[in-house]
């Protein structure tokens, strides 16, 4: 998922439009996550959240291709 894609999703999320978007999925993590581990049968997968401001707001995002899930934290 490229930054724009990601962008426009937490958007969505922040205005708490339409949770699930297209195909992919929005989970909102605890506030502050940088990391999210996502399990993934015997084995882990780390989903490393970048820093988005939208809206006035900064969030921690990202995207797993694996599951086509965006994780989204609130910064503060």
């Amino acid at each position: 998922m490229n930054r724009t894609k990601l962008i426009e999703m937490v958007e969505k999320f922040s205005r708490e439009i339409d949770m699930d978007v297209d195909e992919f999925k929005i989970v909102r993590l605890p506030d502050q996550k940088t990391i999210f581990i996502e399990p993934h049968g015997d084995e882990n997968r780390s989903v490393v959240l970048s820093e988005l401001k939208v809206d006035g707001r900064t969030f921690w995002a990202g995207y797993s291709d694996y599951s086509q899930t965006v994780y989204i934290s609130l910064a503060t």
